[in-house]
């Protein structure tokens, strides 16, 4: 039989979509906190659109994690949705003390293009040297350095100990020590 789907027609039958069989939850007792959590973040932020990325990032932590033996979903749900929103609070304002100290650090060294040439290049050979480290150490160099997170946050995205992650920030800074101070002899 024929069947017309667009302009396309089909000998078979249509395939059957997931979209169309019904989805069960993979961890019972925490979507039907979805709503409560959207409202709790829009109060708090006074943006809905927000309060739904941080439910949105919290459902994915959650869906991530091991949280198969957590006793209370709703608890749970809303101390990660406030773990996200310290962190994003913490990247917010380290990036704002960042931007502003290079501010601060262009105004008074504008003008000088030789300044501003081996800032140039001290950033692509940092670039270079990360590009050759395995993933977790680009990751927790980034995750710590430039976005502010602690060890035990970074541990706990990673799924490693907070020691494996020291270690492979040893590791990191090593490496770079040693590229940066190759190009200085």
């Amino acid at each position: 039989m024929l069947r017309l789907n667009g302009n396309h027609y089909y000998s078979r039958p249509f395939p059957q979509h997931a979209a169309h069989t019904p989805m069960r939850p993979r961890r019972p007792g925490f979507f039907e906190h979805y709503e409560e959590l959207i409202g709790t973040w829009t109060r708090r932020l006074r943006n809905r659109a927000q309060a739904e990325d941080l439910a949105h990032d919290t459902f994915v932590r959650v869906l991530e994690s091991d949280s198969a033996a957590v006793q209370q979903p709703r608890a749970y749900l809303h101390q990660t949705a406030r773990n996200i929103a310290v962190d994003g609070y913490r990247r917010e304002d380290r990036r704002g003390a960042m931007e502003s100290q290079a501010l601060d650090h262009s105004e008074s060294s504008s003008g000088d293009p030789e300044h501003y040439m081996q800032a140039i290049q001290l950033a692509d050979s940092i670039e270079r040297a990360l590009s050759e480290l395995p993933v977790n150490c680009r990751k927790i160099f980034v995750w710590q350095k430039i976005e502010g997170l602690t060890q035990a946050e970074i541990a706990e995205r990673l799924g490693l100990s907070k020691n494996m992650v020291e270690k492979y920030m040893i590791r990191t800074l090593r490496h770079l020590r040693d590229r940066l101070d190759g190009l200085q002899s």
